[in-house]
């Protein structure tokens, strides 16, 4: 059964829906999102946030207290391309970096009212160039995971696909939240639990895909990872709630990560809604769910840690 401190997450989904028809403007969603959404996660404590500049692209080092300074967590935020920002997230990336014992970098990109796809794409492989060059911060990639929530698994798969194709090294792991795989939205999910999930109805997010990409390919890999070639991909830690409408998409692209030959684990919670992780330091469930994030990458990161037996490993 949820707990009461997780109704925060499906109280904040619904009043976003019963004041979109009052968010009229692209501002006005952000503002929304930067008031009620950056709420919902506790402060982690411990750790420090520094703004920087990767390469022209805003963004924000997260470091842990006593955290390996030599491995990171390069993290895509969610807010479906209309909302989210370094600002709204950095709560949420500290208790992750805080609980697996790295730094981590967040960073931003243009949202869809500010241009279209590829350019958000383009801003997360300005990151990473930024990150992995020699010119820039030198990290090596066998210490660096990518992560991401929502709509941070576009620009995650897409930066996976943009460094294969140029033959350049690939990170250790990844680590989605709650991913957006399927801008076709071909999953059972948006029927079976519409009447769970009072924010992302069908049409709503079939509103943001062309937002996103006008009227380009859905199908394109770039956009729905769940069409990629996933050969040769770093292990995959997906994580979704039982009731959000997008839940299928997680688990028909685990199905398809198990086919490529990836290590892919999913695990799906019962009674919890789309990044349900962001009331982290305040619900139960987001804390257990960044604790199984955070055991199963360390080992993956080169750090020591617990079993993923120890930490309630559960496929669904």
């Amino acid at each position: 059964m949820a707990s009461i401190q997780s109704e925060a997450n499906r109280n904040h989904y619904a009043a976003l829906a019963a004041n979109a028809g009052k968010l009229t403007s692209p501002q006005a969603i952000i503002d929304y999102n930067d008031t009620h959404w950056t709420a919902l996660t506790g402060e982690p404590g411990g750790v420090d946030y520094i703004e920087v500049d990767a390469g022209g692209v805003p963004a924000m080092w997260i470091v842990p207290k006593g955290a390996d300074e030599q491995r990171v967590l390069f993290y895509a935020h969610g807010g479906g391309f209309i909302g989210g920002s370094i600002y709204t997230h950095r709560k949420l990336v500290g208790h992750l970096a805080k609980a697996v014992g790295c730094r981590a970098l967040l960073y931003g990109y243009p949202l869809a009212h500010q241009a279209k796809h590829p350019a958000q794409l383009n801003a997360a492989m300005t990151a990473w160039n930024w990150l992995t060059d020699r010119t820039g911060q030198g990290f090596d990639t066998r210490h660096i995971a990518l992560a991401g929530d929502s709509c941070g698994a576009v620009l995650t798969y897409g930066v996976l696909q943009c460094l294969r194709a140029e033959g350049r090294p690939l990170p250790a792991a990844t680590l989605i939240i709650s991913g957006w795989f399927d801008m076709a939205l071909t999953g059972a999910s948006y029927e079976t639990n519409r009447d769970k999930d009072p924010a992302f109805a069908k049409a709503a997010v079939d509103w943001l895909v062309t937002n996103f990409i006008d009227d380009g390919d859905r199908l394109a890999p770039l956009v729905s990872a769940l069409y990629a070639d996933l050969s040769g991909f770093p292990p995959v830690f997906l994580q979704a709630g039982a009731d959000e409408t997008l839940v299928d998409e997680s688990r028909m692209f685990a199905e398809r990560a198990r086919m490529a030959g990836l290590e892919t684990r999913l695990d799906v919670f019962d009674g919890m809604l789309h990044s349900f992780q962001m009331m982290a330091g305040k619900a139960p469930e987001a804390d257990e769910a960044i604790g199984r994030l955070a055991t199963w990458v360390r080992p993956r990161l080169g750090l020591p840690g617990t079993s993923d037996k120890a930490a309630g490993d559960r496929a669904a």
